[in-house]
């Protein structure tokens, strides 16, 4: 895994958080280009995070009046892609390239590939930018064979 250096505003953000949710932020993301904040919650707190109904990420958005999205942490790129992405996720390859750098190639189910990118592509976006935080993988492709 990459050194992983924080800045003020994301250490007050996952103060924040953790208070008003009772869950362990490892992370926060800043998304500048959607918007956004994505905490990445410690294993196994991501009911505690998300809370019932949704009610502490409603919570936190009204607070920093920006979407919030959670990921649960993972140790592998697997993991991540699969916490990133969801249910809908049935393969993950990764690949060493011979520039040296990894690639990643995530197979979804072909009926649910768009609710899998999102709107706009957010969720691989997510993805993208967790990939390159955590693994430096640059090079991520979401497609669904048949």
């Amino acid at each position: 895994m990459a050194e992983i250096k924080l800045t003020s505003e994301q250490l007050s953000l996952m103060s924040m958080f953790q208070g008003m949710t009772g869950a362990t932020a490892k992370d926060c993301v800043v998304d500048e280009k959607l918007n956004r904040f994505i905490f990445i919650v410690q294993k196994g707190q991501m009911g505690l995070a998300i809370g019932k109904e949704g009610m502490s990420v409603k919570k936190i958005e009204r607070a920093v009046r920006r979407p919030v999205e959670v990921v649960e942490e993972a140790g592998d790129v697997e993991g991540l892609v699969r916490n990133a992405l969801g249910k809908h996720v049935q393969e993950v390859r990764v690949s060493d390239r011979l520039d040296g750098t990894k690639s990643v190639v995530v197979i979804v189910d072909p009926r649910k590939k768009g609710a899998v990118l999102g709107v706009g592509g957010r969720h691989a976006e997510k993805l993208r930018m967790l990939l390159k935080r955590y693994f430096d993988i640059t090079s991520v492709q979401i497609t669904s064979e048949l």
